[in-house]
């Protein structure tokens, strides 16, 4: 390796082959990242927790009193559970990586986060070289979820070297490719309203007519994370609808599914990640899944003129009004090593490479 940046498909896949990712799945690789799988193992906790610093996460299980727990019943809300993870890690000096729940899981209010063994960090496993077994945290939020063996709930970026992106190489990215649409048109570098000149991108809200997102106050139902296609959106959520003339209202407690006006457009040579907070914009969570693949709202070609960003949305504070056009979340790149072999799209059976306005998760029916 040669090249600083995330590792695309290929390479993630010589690491599988080479032992350096133990029992990971040739199937679940993705243009820039790895799904990691459930393993056998699940227990109820106490709190959430951490590892100390260089203790393995099996240890650490027998200090905060984890009780076993069993698949057969589904997650209660605001309980947290540890699972095990297949996959465990033996990465080649200056190789590090770090976790993001997948789009499916943040849709659902499901608080997902990766433990390490041996690291003090949530989602890290970012020492380089890092060797270890992996680990989940997991919360439903809003209602009660059933998981078993074999389901995928958070994905795997691996890097080499340093990947940090700096405002010059935003502006390049913009002078390269209409990485950026706004009603069908390509926005040009010097015309984003918003910005903290650091290399991110800040986009904002639509929330400008009608029917503008969902809300989930809670559910006593519960869902089966293996079913596709299957439960009506009023099961579980409320459509939000804009008053005319008016902002919305964010209440705390609630959750809420949300998109961006601006449409993202990421060449195969570029990964990105959303900030889960940004206080810039407000006192709130704009996104649980944040990574964002190459190729999204782009394909292979260039064909594609953007896609929105669907966000997930839980307020700290209560009655927070958001405005049409109102920056809501920040997104940040990282150039990929190499170009990937695969990228997002229906080339891989992508499920949200269509996806416009608020839709919600693939466990959910169509829904105008």
């Amino acid at each position: 390796m040669n090249n600083q940046g995330a590792l695309p498909s290929q390479h993630i896949k010589k690491l599988i082959e080479d032992g350096n990712i133990k029992n990971g799945n040739k199937e679940n690789i993705q243009p820039a990242s790895l799904d990691l799988t459930i393993d056998e193992e699940i227990y109820r906790l106490p709190h959430v927790f951490l590892p100390k610093v260089g203790q393995k996460i099996e240890d650490a299980i027998k200090e905060i009193g984890a009780e076993p727990y069993t698949f057969d019943l589904p997650l209660e809300v605001n309980t947290p559970y540890l699972v095990k993870l297949r996959e465990e890690l033996d990465l080649p000096k200056d190789v590090y990586g770090y976790a993001n729940p997948k789009s499916s899981v943040g849709r659902i209010d499901l608080r997902v986060t990766m433990l390490a063994d041996k690291i003090s960090r949530f989602d890290s496993a970012g020492e380089k070289g890092f060797k270890g077994k992996l680990w989940a945290i997991i919360e439903p939020k809003s209602f009660r979820i059933k998981i078993g063996p074999g389901d995928t709930l958070l994905q795997l970026r691996l890097f080499y070297s340093d990947s940090r992106f700096s405002e010059g190489k935003l502006e390049e990215l913009f002078q390269k490719h209409n990485a950026l649409y706004l009603n069908d048109k390509p926005v040009p570098f010097n015309e984003v309203k918003v910005s903290d000149r650091d290399g991110g991108l800040i986009l904002t809200v639509d929330v400008k007519n009608g029917f503008v997102g969902w809300r989930c106050e809670g559910s006593q139902s519960f869902m089966d994370f293996s079913k596709r296609n299957f439960y009506e959106p009023e099961q579980f959520f409320t459509k939000v609808i804009k008053p005319k003339n008016k902002g919305i209202t964010l209440r705390k407690g609630d959750f809420y599914i949300l998109y961006t006006r601006e449409r993202l457009a990421l060449p195969p040579d570029y990964a990105a990640e959303i900030t889960a907070m940004d206080v810039r914009s407000g006192e709130y969570r704009s996104h649980y899944a944040g990574f964002i693949d190459p190729g999204f709202g782009h394909g292979r070609e260039g064909n594609i003129k953007g896609a929105p960003i669907v966000l997930e949305v839980r307020p700290f504070e209560d009655n927070i009004v958001l405005i049409d056009n109102q920056p809501i979340c920040k997104v940040i790149f990282e150039k990929t090593s190499e170009t990937p072999d695969r990228v997002y799209g229906e080339e891989i059976g992508s499920h949200y490479t269509h996806q416009q306005g608020p839709r919600l998760s693939k466990h959910f029916k169509a829904s105008d």
